[in-house]
């Protein structure tokens, strides 16, 4: 091969190696669907939910509803704090369920 093409880059466009053109432009600052942050302090509802569950507990099963009608379809990110939310209502209506049991009978 030439020397001229092998310094100038035989790429067949005759562009230097190592020079790319951009795919859009600089300007094109379209947000993707997930860089947006969640709601409620960047946490999503359902890790919202499970935090303040521990202070009012129906909150944990508000989240629950939530994941069973698969709110976590609209953004995926909220699906692991709706799903713990989900566990916390069942550990805690297991909770109140022995205590009743233990109480009453």
């Amino acid at each position: 091969m030439d020397e001229k093409l092998l310094a100038n880059g035989a790429n067949g466009g005759g562009k230097p190696k190592g020079h790319y053109a951009l795919a859009k432009g600089v300007e094109d600052h379209q947000l993707g669907m997930y860089d947006k942050p969640l709601p409620y302090f960047g946490w999503g509802i359902g890790w919202f939910c499970f935090l303040g569950g521990f202070i009012f507990p129906a909150m944990w099963y508000f989240a629950t509803i939530l994941y069973f009608c698969n709110y976590y379809q609209r953004d995926p990110r909220e699906r692991a704090g709706l799903a713990a939310s989900a566990i916390a209502a069942l550990i805690c209506t297991v909770a109140v369920t022995i205590a009743l049991a233990v109480i009453l009978l």
